[in-house]
């Protein structure tokens, strides 16, 4: 059984930096892409992440130049850098995984099957 476990989340003032990690288990997911998703209070989730098996990234244009994306396939570990974290970066985050091992990385939520239970991330002014 598939499961995606993230922690790291919590309350973190306006600057500051939080570390996030999504543990995989139950199938090696190195040679898939994975991806890190948010959801704010009355909005859509969205994606903010994300990471091919060989490592190339792709981030939402509000975070980029402040978060890192990375994997420790030894791990079966993805993990999400935040830097100079913004009042709008509150969100609950989701770490996720496709089913296919050929899936491309895409900001298409339905593509994804494997999600892990989030992780509350709070940035205070």
């Amino acid at each position: 059984q598939v499961q995606l476990v993230e922690s790291g989340g919590g309350l973190v003032q306006a600057g500051g930096s939080l570390r996030l990690s999504c543990a995989a288990s139950g199938r090696s997911f190195s040679s898939y892409v994975m991806a890190w998703f948010r959801q704010a209070p009355g909005k859509q989730r969205e994606l903010v992440a994300g990471i091919t098996s060989g490592g190339s990234t792709n981030y939402a244009d509000s975070v980029k130049g402040r978060f890192t994306i990375s994997r420790d396939n030894a791990k079966n570990t993805v993990y999400l850098q935040m830097n100079s974290l913004k009042t709008e970066d509150t969100a609950v985050y989701y770490c996720a995984a496709p089913r296919l091992m050929s899936t491309l990385m895409t900001p298409n939520r339905s593509t994804y099957e494997y999600w892990g239970q989030g992780t509350q991330v709070t940035v205070s002014s």
